[in-house]
């Protein structure tokens, strides 16, 4: 591992050496090469799905496995849309002259190796390695031990480009032992490794963040809410409210939890429940939601569950400051929604509630690098340092200061 994770970080040098123009031809030419690839990754992918039926994968876990012709292109766009973005590396952030007349600029540099620990989804693989490749940092990948022939398959592709243009292999690779053992020995080597990414469940990112040396910025849970105000248009809530559960219930900005105004939830409840049935989805409720359509009994267990399945909590609340407090109580500080055509009411949600993304009158589905015009992301930052919310390039950079002077003494 230690030889391993040195030759990673000699290999940063020199991604120093690149220009701008160079790093967005050689994503396009590793997007090109995914495309042409396509057969072997669905063949790879094939061998990961069979296992994933011998192993009673959940539906869920199978969905975020699978790649199809429409996924791997999709995975080329992703990298094409990165290939496009502005040179996040060598911007000046901020400039100015001190009362010593020393000239100082604030200038945007690379994190450097950054090890990226994710599960189930073999395009984070390709995304990732674009995002860091474009940001000037070399990745270390650890995926998740069900995608391994996908991952490998994908990685091989993008690393037969680095090759190909004379670059080291070692600027995307995944890491060779992906053991439990493996991944301890990868979080703490701070002497080559500068950034830890977990995704993935919560005892994944526990047990990141509980014996990382190395800096950690946490993928958590998407324990996600949306609220239904009593000034609502109730199409829309409905709509709205369909699209973040059952569009794709397994991803992390699903919404787990539906809160509902007690102002309007004798008329609201039985129109949702209505399309929920339709869409077969499971549905819990308080007490008072109990007493007006039929559903089974949530716990405050339930409501700390991101079920990542097709169920949905559903809890009536007092108004928006209830639905603020049960937020506050329940949230992992992903994503939440409001309802409503109240503008006051609106920003009292936006202000009170102190999630990475907070929508009024969106999906919450929209927590997402490519929605949001990143391209792709390598995570969802439930961090309040350094990056918050999904993680595009510029959370892949930090900065320093370059300071000029003529002779300035102290």
């Amino acid at each position: 591992m230690e030889k391993f994770l040195q030759e990673a970080k000699q290999a940063s040098r020199v991604l120093s050496t690149l220009t701008g123009a160079e790093k967005k031809r050689i994503l396009q030419e590793m997007a090109s090469s995914l495309r042409a690839n396509t057969m072997d990754l669905l063949e790879a992918n094939a061998l990961d799905m069979s296992d994933a039926d011998k192993s009673n994968l959940s539906p869920a876990l199978k969905d975020r496995l699978l790649l199809d012709k429409e996924r791997i292109d999709g995975m080329a766009v992703a990298i094409e849309e990165i290939a496009a973005l502005k040179e996040p590396v060598g911007r000046v952030i901020d400039g100015w002259v001190t009362e010593d007349d020393l000239k100082i600029e604030k200038v945007s540099i690379p994190i450097g190796v950054i090890g990226i620990i994710y599960e189930s989804r073999p395009n984070v693989t390709s995304d990732t390695a674009a995002l860091c490749f474009k940001s000037s940092n070399v990745c270390v990948l650890k995926g998740g031990k069900e995608a391994e022939n996908s991952n490998k398959a994908i990685a091989k592709v993008l690393q037969a480009t680095l090759k190909k243009n004379n670059l080291p292999t070692s600027l995307i690779s995944l890491i060779p032992d992906s053991s439990r053992e493996g991944v301890a020995k990868l979080i703490k080597m701070d002497k080559y490794v500068d950034l830890i990414i977990p995704r993935g469940g919560a005892g994944l990112i526990k047990y990141v963040s509980d014996n990382a040396t190395v800096s950690v910025v946490k993928h958590d849970k998407g324990e996600c809410h949306t609220y239904i105000d009593k000034d609502a248009k109730l199409d829309n809530a409905i709509a709205i409210a369909l699209n973040a559960k059952v569009q794709r219930p397994g991803v992390c900005n699903a919404m787990e939890t539906l809160l509902v105004d007690t102002a309007i939830a004798k008329e609201a409840l039985p129109l949702l429940k209505a399309e929920f049935d339709k869409a077969h989805t499971e549905l819990k409720g308080c007490s008072k939601t109990q007493s007006i359509i039929d559903v089974a009994h949530a716990s405050d267990e339930d409501y700390d569950t991101e079920y990542l399945a097709n169920i949905l909590n559903i809890k009536v609340v007092n108004g928006v400051e209830g639905a603020i407090e049960h937020i506050v109580r329940f949230s992992s500080g992903h994503s939440e929604a409001i309802v409503t055509e109240n503008i006051t009411t609106a920003e009292q949600f936006l202000n009170a509630i102190d999630s990475a993304c907070v929508y009024v009158n969106a999906s919450t589905r929209f927590t997402d690098g490519g929605s949001f015009g990143f391209g792709a992301e390598v995570g969802i930052s439930t961090n309040k340092l350094h990056a918050r919310g999904p993680m595009g390039i510029e959370g892949l950079t930090t900065y320093k200061y370059k300071i000029y002077g003529s002779g300035q003494i102290r």
